[in-house]
């Protein structure tokens, strides 16, 4: 089995690709050892000491060192573990811990006559945003619409990159405000 690496936008994370399927449907970000126990992969991985984040994409996962870590240390044990689990065939995620929805608390109410602009928002971060931002190792999560702001959720290598503002900025909202007029600003939540 080879599983080859890629660098991404964020120095701090690398995306691996075992070339096979990783997620079925949806995604999945571990931001602590904590949310990784759901996960025997996610949590072997945090086990390593100098992960800070594990991400699960459709064909790949994305990991991100602590600051000050060397790859040139790391890559070869997170490697290893990768082939360990994909070799061995062992589940993604431990029964019935495999939820990748939207924490509630995370997301904001929206006004019903807003129905069809958040219809449009969301076709538009589903169809152009998202699988660019999957190029990078990274997801990106719709939160809401409120007077128009868009608030957006960025994960994987795309959470903490030094360029995700740009990115929200210069790209995700130069696009949702020429399709969708009624949207005059993205925010990160």
């Amino acid at each position: 089995m080879l599983i080859e690496t890629e660098a991404t936008p964020n120095p701090a994370t690398l995306k691996f690709l075992p070339g096979r399927s990783v997620m079925d449907a949806g995604t999945r970000d571990f931001a602590s050892p904590e949310e990784a126990e759901a996960s025997p992969l996610a949590e072997a991985l945090f086990g390593l000491g100098d992960v800070t984040g594990v991400f699960f994409g459709r064909d790949f996962v994305s990991v991100t060192a602590a600051p000050g870590v060397d790859w040139s240390s790391l890559k070869p044990d997170v490697l290893a573990l990768l082939m360990d689990h994909f070799t061995a065939q062992i589940p993604l995620f431990r029964a019935g811990r495999a939820d990748f929805s939207v924490p509630a608390e995370e997301s904001f109410a929206e006004n019903p006559e807003d129905a069809d602009i958040v219809a449009q928002i969301k076709d538009l971060i589903d169809t152009r945003v998202r699988p660019a931002v999957a190029n990078d190792g990274g997801d990106i999560v719709y939160r809401g619409f409120d007077k128009g702001k868009v608030y957006l959720q960025m994960q994987g290598a795309c959470s903490g990159c030094p360029s995700s503002s740009a990115t929200l900025k210069n790209g995700i909202e130069q696009l949702l405000r020429y399709y969708v007029p009624e949207v005059t600003e993205v925010r990160a939540v």
